[in-house]
């Protein structure tokens, strides 16, 4: 099941560009545009994590973040605040990160991977055709016979199976992957394709899209 995110920013055309994000990330999201509401949802439980904007009408993003006392929703903070003081504010009060605006797309989806990888601790069980992955035991099977994978190419066929059907760029993968502040080469990437087509016989459908990056399709081509 994907997760379920709250929105808090009064700047409606950021907020949309937000949504549209996470909308691309597979998520769901809520917007809120004052501190006031936005607590009352957080206090609902009805999140997964929080996207908090700092500058906000009635209730600013601290005041915010300190008045849902024990509620455990995770926070990453979303603000044009980007000087230190402010910063490490955010970070001691307990947010999981602290973003500045402005930002790239594939970083924020990045920074949401990690953090959510954090707090949800669910098992979870992927299938994909005849692949089976335990996500929290770290076990792939093809054909009920198990398969070992290196962590990376482990996250890889995760972060794949849960986006079936959808080009990623290289940029993309190596952001959800490798993490936002990657500095290695795109050629990574391309190894570690390598791997996952040969261990687990997805030559037929992980494609590569000239240009761009990789596809899982849904189906095997025929």
């Amino acid at each position: 099941m994907s997760a379920h995110i709250l929105i808090v920013e009064d700047d409606e055309n950021i907020a949309h560009m937000i949504e549209a994000t996470l909308t691309i990330g597979g998520y769901t999201s809520n917007v809120c545009g004052d501190g006031a509401s936005a607590l009352t949802e957080i206090l609902s439980g009805s999140y997964d994590l929080v996207l908090l904007d700092i500058m906000l009408p009635k209730l600013d993003g601290f005041q915010v973040f300190e008045a849902k006392g024990d509620n455990a929703t995770p926070v990453i903070f979303l603000t044009a605040m980007g000087d230190v003081p402010n910063k490490v504010k955010g970070l001691r009060m307990g947010a999981e990160d602290y973003i500045v605006k402005p930002f790239e797309a594939v970083e924020l989806l990045a920074r949401i991977e990690v953090a959510l990888r954090r707090t949800l601790h669910e098992d979870v069980t992927l299938a994909y055709q005849n692949i089976v992955v335990e996500v929290n035991k770290h076990e792939v099977t093809l054909a009920g016979e198990a398969v070992t994978l290196t962590p990376k190419e482990f996250d890889l066929l995760v972060f794949f199976i849960k986006n079936i059907d959808i080009a990623l760029t290289r940029e993309r993968l190596l952001s959800a992957v490798w993490g936002y502040s990657f500095s290695g080469e795109t050629r990574t990437v391309d190894t570690h394709i390598q791997q996952l087509r040969k261990k687990l016989k997805l030559h037929d459908c992980l494609l590569t899209i000239p240009r761009l990056g990789y596809r899982l399709e849904s189906q095997r081509a025929l």
